[in-house]
């Protein structure tokens, strides 16, 4: 049976690594789900709100504990606030890439992933001062191609993929599949550990039940951690200001970053400092095969 492996030497004896990020996807995730969206001022006011209100207010909460965050900023959201980018920035959190239109890669040409990387690092950086190191995938959909994209860019790490517990090295293939000599740290996620599935709901956007009580989403992103705690792994948490910025939400994500801050045996991060840490160790080196075969007649 070959071992799990999820624990490593981490800051101050830790057991587990611990971020919380935020996707500032304003209107730019329902636009790409659906262009004609663009006709309703209510679906547009909804997501509107993370840039408006929710970056603000998370900020202030992150800044009352103490903890570095990294915001995932679509290019689009950028260039359409411009000054929420600038608060993040001046707040001290990392602004890492999250596409230009939140468009999917899994639905792009190369050169049109090429487009959405290079747009976005450009509008960014210009707005940042610095270029990003870090890529999420929108709706964490990955591309086969995009690690190599993302390697000859000079990314530190990726964070969309959900085969592993702790970060590891992503060795980058060719279109051919063969390998490309470069590689970039994964820094895996999972849907339970978002918010979207718990908080979304927005007519002919997405529909997924019942909207759920903050308590029931703490208690479902508690039971990750604790199992982390347990087994050792790096927990990342990602919610979206326009959805984890509401009053009611953020008071609940407040009393949970003021826990897991107290647990001494967890250090929390951003991701790009995660990403240093773990690329000087000894950690598990994946190489992954584009699926050919499908196995369907």
């Amino acid at each position: 049976m070959t071992s799990v492996e999820t624990t490593h030497p981490l800051p101050g004896g830790a057991k587990v690594a611990a971020s919380f990020t935020f996707d500032v996807d304003g209107e730019s995730a329902a636009l790409a789900a659906d262009e004609n969206l663009a006709s309703s001022m209510s679906a547009m006011s909804h997501q509107a709100y993370g840039p408006l209100v929710g970056v603000t207010r998370l900020l202030q909460i992150l800044d009352a504990h103490g903890v570095k965050s990294t915001f995932f900023v679509p290019g689009y959201t950028a260039d359409r606030y411009p000054h929420v980018v600038r608060d993040i920035a001046a707040a001290g959190h990392e602004i890492a890439h999250h596409g230009y239109h939140h468009v999917m890669p899994t639905g792009l040409s190369v050169a049109q992933q090429i487009e959405q990387i290079d747009r976005g690092c450009d509008v960014l950086e210009r707005l940042s001062g610095s270029r990003p190191v870090g890529y999420r995938a929108p709706m964490w959909d990955l591309s086969w191609q995009m690690p190599l994209l993302l390697a000859e860019r000079g990314f530190l790490y990726d964070s969309s993929l959900m085969d592993a517990d702790v970060p590891y090295r992503l060795n980058a293939r060719k279109e051919d599949g063969s390998a490309s000599g470069r590689s970039l740290m994964e820094i895996p996620i999972q849907w339970a550990l978002d918010d979207w599935e718990q908080y979304c709901f927005v007519p002919g956007l997405t529909e997924l039940g019942p909207i759920q009580t903050p308590r029931n989403a703490v208690e479902l992103w508690r039971s990750e951690l604790d199992g982390m705690r347990q087994y050792g792994g790096c927990w990342v948490l990602t919610n979206h200001p326009f959805l984890s910025g509401r009053p009611g939400r953020a008071a609940a994500l407040d009393a949970l970053i003021g826990e897991v801050r107290a647990m001494p045996d967890v250090w929390t991060a951003c991701l790009s400092d995660i990403a240093t840490h773990y690329s000087s160790l000894e950690v598990t080196s994946h190489s992954v095969a584009p699926i050919r075969d499908r196995g369907v007649p």
